[in-house]
């Protein structure tokens, strides 16, 4: 058997049909490859090449290890504002698969879904018509191409691509970014990116193009960034070189290479960090103002306008639910901050699932502080650590505190709406529910819509 399969004869895979369900096509591109993650870019533009896919408008990829959904979110509101049709792929999704792809700001359906990956395994089996020919890809290539066949094959005025996992090895990266945008670089995904920031600003970087536009929201860019944007002739826009940002409590104002706005409401995106995203957004508008121009109106209205779920989401009712997708060590520093900024809370309870290869000690250590009970919930998937490893790793982390008079509880649960309900169960009207970690965990309490908290004496 060669690289290129992991099927066998005596266990052959049948592929599903246009006719097949979206959940059909998801569990098959599961099973073609032997490994969830396979870093490499071989595969995916072959695939890629036999279909033909290009993109005829200007495409912005975005990079980075927080941050990228909500400039995303900013790009798209923005560009919408000003009359473009905008195509967006993110990922992961935090309910339905469909939320990956925008068109105009609406999730495609299923149906359009199908028909790209349709196409895909088409292009992917070989016309030798020999099973050892045919090129084996991972869900998340797989699944890429066909969302990347649907937006080409829509008619966008500007695609927006978010990616997965790093840059340069990245399914996303077989397009060439006309600008791309990287934000926050931290230690992430060690064991493919590398286990510092300058090996994974470098990972990062690969996303940048000769003669194209990069823009660095990172205020402290590792120089890897640097160092190959000028190796390649990338025209580099760089925090407080090349565009800034100034402010008081009440309004904004950005400025760079001879543009300026000023009296800026802050993004409807909640949290500090947003206005590091919001300038790097505002950094890559002007750069491509010659291929999409765009109003001070329409900037206004898009970071007024802009919405995306589980980014230190506020749900107002009593208690107070705040729903955040952060899910390594520097995203919690930051939600432990913009926790701090909503002031006083008497009780805090945190729901808490995260994957297993995250650091997680270092996770529990920057948010216990604040968390007065704890409900940690498994999660659907096999990478995921179990509620009761996470209280275990908890408790060696709370047992050690010098305010040991602190009494802190810790539970677990087999999900995350079982969690929340338990929360829910034990805070009074004057506290908050924190639901953070991975993208499973927000998403399992969001499963049923957007929950609804009422006091304990309200009736309903």
């Amino acid at each position: 058997m060669n690289e290129n399969t992991c099927m066998t004869e005596t266990t052959p895979l049948m592929p599903p049909t246009s006719h097949s369900s979206l959940a059909q096509w998801l569990n098959y591109c599961e099973q073609l490859h032997h490994q969830p993650i396979d870093m490499g870019l071989s595969r995916v533009r072959e695939v890629a090449q036999r279909m033909g896919l290009h993109f005829k408008c200007p495409v912005i990829t975005v990079a980075g290890t927080n941050g990228k959904g909500s400039t995303c979110a900013m790009c798209e509101s923005i560009l919408s504002q000003a009359g473009y049709q905008t195509g967006v792929f993110t990922s992961p999704h935090l309910v339905h698969f469909e939320e990956r792809l925008r068109i105009g700001g609406v999730a495609v359906d299923a149906k359009t879904l199908i028909a790209g990956f349709v196409a895909v395994e088409a292009a992917r089996v070989s016309d030798t018509g020999d099973d050892f020919d045919d090129v084996t890809l991972t869900y998340f290539e797989f699944t890429t191409l066909a969302i990347l066949h649907v937006m080409s094959e829509a008619k966008l005025d500007v695609a927006i691509l978010e990616v997965g996992l790093g840059g340069r090895l990245d399914a996303v990266n077989i397009i060439d970014a006309d600008c791309a945008i990287i934000t926050s670089i931290d230690l992430d995904h060690m064991e493919y990116l590398g286990d510092s920031r300058e090996k994974i600003g470098f990972e990062k970087a690969g996303i940048m193009r000769t003669g194209a536009i990069a823009v660095v929201s990172d205020p402290v860019p590792p120089n890897s960034v640097v160092t190959y944007a000028n190796a390649i002739g990338t025209d580099l826009w760089l925090v407080g070189r090349d565009f800034s940002v100034e402010g008081d409590p009440l309004q904004w104002a950005w400025s760079g290479r001879g543009k300026r706005y000023a009296g800026l409401a802050y993004p409807a995106l909640r949290g500090a960090n947003q206005l590091v995203n919001a300038a790097g957004v505002l950094a890559a508008l002007t750069a491509l103002r010659d291929l999409l121009p765009i109003t001070s109106q329409a900037v206004r209205n898009g970071l007024a306008f802009v919405n995306l779920p589980g980014r230190f989401q506020i749900i107002p009712g009593e208690p107070t639910l705040v729903l955040d997708v952060a899910h390594n060590p520097h995203a919690v520093a930051t939600l432990v901050l913009n926790l701090d900024a909503m002031g006083y809370s008497p009780c805090t309870h945190a729901v808490f699932g995260v994957m297993v290869d995250k650091d997680i000690a270092q996770m529990l250590t920057r948010m216990n502080p604040l968390v007065d009970k704890w409900y940690f919930t498994d999660l659907p998937t096999t990478r995921a650590a179990t509620a009761a490893q996470l209280h275990e790793i908890w408790h060696a982390i709370d047992i050690r505190r010098k305010d040991s008079q602190t009494v802190r509880h810790g539970s677990c649960f087999a999900s995350p709406a079982l969690a929340l309900q338990a929360a829910m169960s034990d805070a009074q009207p004057t506290d908050r529910i924190v639901v953070f970690g991975s993208f499973f965990t927000v998403g399992g309490v969001l499963e049923n819509g957007v929950p609804k908290l009422p006091a304990k004496h309200a009736k309903i």
